[in-house]
């Protein structure tokens, strides 16, 4: 199957099914430079929308003006064959044209949105990359669907920690620390209770999806819940008495459907009052 062809929500080549999840096929490790200089892991996924493909992460991880973290591009690694998954490249991106960022970020009426968004070139990725890729149709449209017991996976690369000779993710599972589709604090993430680390920034927040609906979704039946942030703590917490709360933020996934917008119908910074829950 050609690149440029998509026929569901997944793009990869026919044949067997891969020996793991589509989950850990749609999530990439992240490493972000500055020339030739390394400077940070991360994580991020694959989305889809009208046979348009982006990459998904954390805004911090692609700028962070308090750090002066400012990278000039970034790199993931595409998997080249579905059964042998140490098959794989690693794949450039540049984060700026003629001195403009090409990412996209976002905002809504609690202020800035920690998620950016990449569009990949189809026609510059390898001809045998094995792309799972997040649609719209993996976003809730009913946030009541998600139970306050509801069990919850965050794919990522903690540490810059993964299966280093297949080039696949790890998995932490927890819940939810905040009800879901309420603003937590009045911004647009919502709280988690999982471990997490550095390096998890841009990692899907997803829960697995009803067989009823897994059979009319394609090869991902994972229902995209949002994108992990950073830990959350205290500022005033007594670091030698208290221990770190242990919660994560989660930005709601909503907002990319103004982050993948068509060029026509959103501007480089989109603003978007309605993504990214209820209040």
């Amino acid at each position: 199957m050609h690149m440029n062809e998509t026929p569901d929500a997944s793009t990869a080549h026919s044949g067997a099914p891969a020996p793991v999840d589509p989950l850990f096929l749609a999530t990439v490790s992240i490493s972000t430079f500055e020339g030739a200089q390394a400077l940070t892991n991360a994580s991020g996924f694959f989305f889809e929308r009208d046979q348009r493909l982006f990459l998904v992460t954390s805004r911090h991880v692609v700028i962070d003006e308090p750090s002066q973290h400012h990278p000039d591009r970034i790199e993931i690694t595409l998997h080249l064959d579905a059964q042998d998954l140490t098959q794989c490249t690693g794949f450039s991106m540049l984060l700026y044209a003629d001195g403009v960022a090409v990412w996209r970020q976002g905002a809504d009426g609690g202020g800035e949105i920690d998620v950016a968004t990449l569009e990949i070139d189809r026609t510059a990725l390898p001809p045998e990359a094995i792309v799972h890729a997040f649609s719209p149709e993996h976003l809730l449209d009913d946030f009541d669907r998600v139970a306050p017991d509801a069990a919850l996976c965050i794919a990522g690369f903690p540490l810059g920690f993964g299966d280093a000779v297949h080039q696949l993710p790890v998995l932490r599972h927890g819940g939810l620390a905040s009800p879901f589709g309420i603003r937590f604090q009045g911004k647009g993430y919502f709280l988690t209770d999982a471990r997490t680390h550095r390096g998890c920034s841009g990692a899907p927040v997803v829960m697995r999806m009803a067989q009823a609906d897994a059979q009319n979704i394609g090869a991902l039946p994972w229902v995209l819940l949002g994108v992990h942030s950073a830990r959350l703590d205290m500022g005033n917490r007594d670091l030698q008495q208290d221990e770190s709360l242990g919660l994560n933020c989660a930005w709601y996934a909503d907002i990319l459907l103004t982050l993948t917008q068509a060029p026509d119908d959103a501007t480089h910074n989109a603003t978007d009052d309605a993504a990214a829950g209820e209040d």
